[in-house]
C-alpha cells in the first residue's frame, strides 16, 4: 500500500482542528461551569486534549512540508553519480510555485524550472495506447492500460522546456537542433559492495561531464554516466513522444543515462505533477561526506 504523507497531515490537521475547535464552540464552557461548581479541577477529555496538543504540531510539519522544503530519499540509481542510493534530500516546495497540500494544485506562481533544475515530481504514467488513443497507465508493458498509475515521486534532470525540439540517440543529445557538450572524466569508481555501484562497474560504466545551457546563455556543468553495454535507451523522438516539448511539459532524463526510466519512455513530465526543485544532500547512512552536499 502506498501512502500520500502530505494526504495524512492534511487529514490529521482538519481532524484535531475540528475536535478542538468543536469543543471550544459548544462544550467547554458547559463542561467547565459544572466542574467549578463542584468545585473539581478542571481538565480536558483526553481526546480533546490529545487534539489540543498535537493540532499546532502537526500544522506547523505541514506547512512546513507543504511551502517550504520536504525531505525525500532516493530509492535507485538513475540519478547516479549525481544522486546515489540511500541519499536524503531537502526539495525547495516553492521554488515553482505554491501548491495546496494532497491536491498540489498551484494557487500561487513563483517561477517555472529551467533546464538543468533536477527536478522531484508525482509520476505521471506510462503512455500507452487504447483504442487508437493514447492514455497515461500504470502498467509499463501497457498489457493493461487502465491500471492505475502508483502514487510515487520520481527525480529527474530536466532536459527540454516546453518549446524545444529534443533529440536523443544513445549518447548523443541534441537540444534545438544544436548537440550537448560533455566531457570525459574517466571510469565510474563506486563501492563494488553495493548492487547499483557493482552493476555500473561490471558494465563498464564511465562519467561524463556535461554542459547544459540555459535560455539565458548560464551554463550548468553537471555529472552524467553512460553505460552503452548495459542497456540501449529509447531514442527520442519516438512512437508515444513527440520532438517538439508541448506547452506545460517538460522532458526529464536520469543523469545515469543508460539505466533510467524517465521521458524517453514515458514521455513529457506535466507541469502539475511537479513537486518542488531538488538542492541539497542532508544524510546519507553510507557517505558521511555526501551530507551537505548541493545539488547541480
Amino acid at each position: 500500500m502506498e501512502f500520500d504523507f502530505s494526504a495524512i497531515l492534511l487529514g490529521l490537521t482538519v481532524l484535531f482542528g475540528v475536535v478542538w475547535g468543536l469543543d471550544r464552540l459548544l462544550l467547554y464552557k458547559k463542561r467547565k461551569a459544572r466542574l467549578d461548581a463542584e468545585g473539581k479541577e478542571y481538565r480536558d477529555p483526553a481526546p480533546v486534549d490529545w487534539a489540543r496538543s498535537l493540532f499546532p504540531v502537526v500544522l506547523v510539519v505541514l506547512v512546513l512540508r507543504s511551502f517550504v522544503a520536504e525531505p525525500f530519499r532516493i530509492p535507485s540509481g538513475s540519478m547516479m553519480p549525481t544522486l546515489d542510493v540511500g541519499d536524503f534530500i531537502l526539495v525547495n516546495k516553492f521554488a515553482y510555485g505554491l501548491r495546496l497540500p494532497a491536491f498540489n494544485n498551484k494557487f500561487l506562481d513563483l517561477g517555472e524550472p529551467k533546464r538543468g533544475d533536477v527536478v522531484v515530481f508525482r509520476f505521471p504514467g506510462y503512455w500507452c495506447e487504447d483504442g487508437g488513443k493514447l492514455v497515461r497507465s500504470g502498467d509499463q508493458s501497457c498489457m493493461d492500460p487502465h491500471a492505475p498509475v502508483p502514487n510515487q515521486n520520481w527525480i529527474k534532470r530536466v532536459i527540454g522546456l516546453p518549446g524545444d525540439t529534443i533529440e536523443s540517440h544513445g549518447d548523443e543529445l541534441l537540444i534545438n537542433g544544436k548537440p550537448v557538450q560533455a566531457d570525459e572524466v574517466g571510469p565510474y569508481e563506486g563501492d563494488p559492495r553495493r548492487d547499483e555501484s557493482k552493476l555500473m562497474i561490471d558494465y563498464g560504466a564511465t562519467v561524463w561531464n556535461e554542459h547544459l545551457i540555459r535560455e539565458d546563455g548560464q551554463v550548468v556543468n553537471h555529472l552524467t554516466a553512460r553505460m552503452s553495454a548495459y542497456s540501449t535507451p529509447f531514442p527520442l523522438p519516438n512512437a508515444k513522444v513527440p520532438s517538439k516539448v508541448p506547452s506545460g511539459c517538460y522532458i526529464v532524463m536520469g543523469d545515469n543515462r543508460y539505466n533510467s526510466t524517465d521521458s524517453r519512455w514515458w514521455g513529457c513530465l506535466p507541469e502539475q505533477n511537479l513537486a518542488g526543485k531538488a538542492f541539497l544532500i542532508w544524510l546519507n547512512f553510507y557517505s558521511l561526506k555526501r551530507i551537505g552536499t548541493l545539488i547541480h
